[in-house]
This record gives structure tokens, sequence and C-alpha cells, in this order.
């Protein structure tokens, strides 16, 4: 390889004595290849495989928790024991291939599509608006969470934790990003409650550190081997009461007391400069967040990163770099630069190569009516 990309190549040891053989990880994607009742299909199993060779660690896509998590079609589950042979099929099939395999877990919360939920009951932190119309055509609103159901969450987050370590994970990471559950209590956009759950920004961050302390006791109870705990999460909302760099500041700040092995920072571009929150807009948000942490908890970086130089220029911010829909354009990135043969990297999918990158079907019609989502052979 060229000598200006052995930095992601070096190896990477978590605290808990995982090692990763290089600095790149496979970022979650959603593939909507599972089966109905939520077992992990062939398809999707190969779509792993053509994919582990390279990356030290691949993320899953999300899995859902509970019943009224599910947030889309063909999405893989993790909320009863039937399926722990499922999830060992994915974890052994990434681990053959010689990565780390990580399993994302998350509820949907206001995101979830009512027909995907028992009895088309969307919830939330609060009563909100969603995206979805109801039958007369008026806006969907989410039904807010009681006590008792946010702390059956909690307690379905740490059973799936439970089940992950049963199918042989390496770890799990919490889905906090993205507009999701957990994320939704933390925001003051979604979250509008005046009880323990919400209001301050403390009680607000409430149930993503519940969820935390929830996963970490099931992995000291239940891990017999080194097993990591990350957390993913969005920086910013655009919304005026939405989630600002201030407050994620608060929220990071926590994280790093407790006992997990990494931060992953969700943004769509790496080097996207501060909305809100932060008075200093000369450098980016993950350079911000990674001077924050500094060396108490390493960060996974992700954004829009599609070269070997970007990808290089990166990691002098962070120590471990994520990236998503390059490794479905070209499975092979990862070995390529490491061999030295970076200019032969495939920099746009090719409409008819569906079967020579084992990409699902679903996602592969996802993909091709998703305008700008990717960039296409052939397009402008």
């Amino acid at each position: 390889m060229k000598k200006q990309y052995e930095a992601l190549f070096q190896s990477y040891e978590f605290k808990k004595g995982i090692s990763l053989k290089n600095r790149i990880v496979m970022a979650p994607m959603t593939n909507f290849a599972s089966h109905d009742d939520g077992t992990v299909s062939q398809d999707e199993l190969e779509y792993y495989k053509r994919r582990s060779k390279g990356a030290g660690m691949v993320i899953t896509a999300c899995s859902y928790v509970s019943p009224s998590g599910k947030g889309f079609l063909g999405q893989f589950s993790s909320y009863t024991d039937d399926m722990v042979g499922s999830l060992r099929k994915v974890a052994t099939t990434i681990q053959d291939e010689g990565a780390k395999a990580i399993l994302q877990i998350y509820h949907g919360g206001r995101l979830s599509p009512a027909h995907l939920v028992p009895n088309h009951d969307v919830v939330s932190a609060s009563v909100v608006e969603t995206e979805q119309k109801n039958e007369d055509g008026s806006t969907l609103m989410t039904r807010a969470l009681t006590h008792e159901e946010i702390v059956a969450i909690i307690d379905d987050f740490a059973e799936t934790t439970r089940r992950a370590i049963e199918a042989g994970f390496d770890g799990i990471e919490i889905h906090g990003a993205n507009r999701y559950l957990v994320q939704q209590f933390y925001s003051g956009y979604t979250n509008q409650r005046e009880d323990a759950w919400g209001g301050s920004v403390e009680k607000r961050m409430k149930f993503p550190l519940a969820v935390v302390d929830a996963v970490v006791d099931t992995v000291k109870k239940h891990a017999t081997k080194p097993f990591i705990v990350g957390y993913r999460f969005s920086p910013e909302e655009p919304e005026e009461a939405g989630i600002t760099m201030k407050e994620t500041y608060a929220l990071v700040d926590e994280l790093v007391k407790k006992d997990i092995d990494y931060l992953h920072v969700s943004v769509f571009d790496f080097w996207s400069l501060p909305r809100r929150g932060e008075e200093n807009q000369t450098i980016s948000r993950m350079e911000h967040l990674q001077n924050r942490v500094g060396a108490d908890m390493p960060i996974i970086g992700v954004g829009s990163i599609s070269t070997p130089e970007q990808a290089a220029k990166a990691l002098q911010v962070v120590p471990l770099l994520a990236i998503g829909r390059e490794l479905i354009i070209d499975p092979d990135w990862v070995q390529k630069v490491e061999k030295g043969q970076e200019d032969t990297i495939v920099t746009k999918l090719h409409s008819d190569k569906q079967q020579q990158l084992v990409v699902p079907d679903a996602l592969w019609q996802v993909i091709l009516n998703t305008p700008s989502w990717f960039p296409i052979e052939g397009e402008n």
C-alpha cells in the first residue's frame, strides 16, 4: 500500500481488549432484506459476507428491540429469544470473514410506520406529529409512552443485549441517532414531557443514559468474554427546539463517564460545521467532539468519505472511520487500498451489477429509486 494510507491499516484495540485489524468500520445500513417474521434471509447473509473481508469491524443494520419499534419493511428483529439463532447467523457470517461483528439496536419511536407496529400504535416521548397520515388525511400523532412502558423498553434494550451476547456478537451499538426513539427522548422538539423523563436537559437525557446503564449492566452480568458497547448519536437537529451542539456536549460529557467503548457520530458530511450551540464555526462538528472527549473515548467518524485520500485526512481527526455507501458500490474498497490498487476503486454504482455486488433486491430497488442517494453510472 502507499505510505499515505498506512494509518488506515494500523490495528486498534478497545479498552476491553478487542482488537481490530484496521481502522475501517462498515457503517450500519438498512438493507430491507429480512423475512417478515424478523429473521435474517440468506440474501442478507450473503450481503454481509461480501463486505466483511476488508473492514476491521462491521456494524449491522439496526435491529428493533420491541414490537413497537419496527421502522422498516424487511428489518431483522431481536426482541424475542426465538431470534438468537437468526442473530447468530449474522454474527458468524461477519466474523468468518475476519471482521468484528457489532449488532446495532434501536427503537423507531415516531418514525415507525403505523402498519408495521401492533395496533398501529406509534409511540414516542410525547404526543408529536409524524410524517404519516390517518385514513381521513389528517396527520398521525404519536402516543406518549407511560412511565411503565418506558421502563419496559429500557429492559428491552437490555434483553436484546443479552441475546447479542448469546448469539456470539463482539458488541452492540445503541442507536441514539437519526431521530429514532433514544434521540426523541433527548430532543426538546420531540420530548415535551413534564415528568421525570422530560423538561430540563438533565431529565431529557435520563432515558438515553438509562438505556446505556441497562446495557452495560447486562454485559457485566452475561458476557464471558470481551464485549464492547458503542453509542451512536446525531449532534444537532434543525428545528428551533431541537438538539444543539451545547446539548450534545452535555450528553457526551455524561456518556464518557459510562463503561462504554466508543461514540459514533452520525453526520452526512464528516467536515460539516456546527449550526447552533458552538461559537467556534471554523472547525467541524467532528473536530469539536473529538476535542471534547480527548483520549477518554474513541470516536467513529462518518460522512461522505468515498476516496482513500478523504479517509486518510479524516483519520487525522478521529481514530476510527466508518464508510457505508462506498462498500455497496465497491465491496473490495478496503482490500484495494491495502494492496495499492486504489486506482481500480469503483466510484459509481453500475445498474447491471447487482448480482456481482451481492445487493438484496429490496435494497437495490430503493437505491435505484432514490434520486441522488448513490452516484449511478450513466447519471449526470
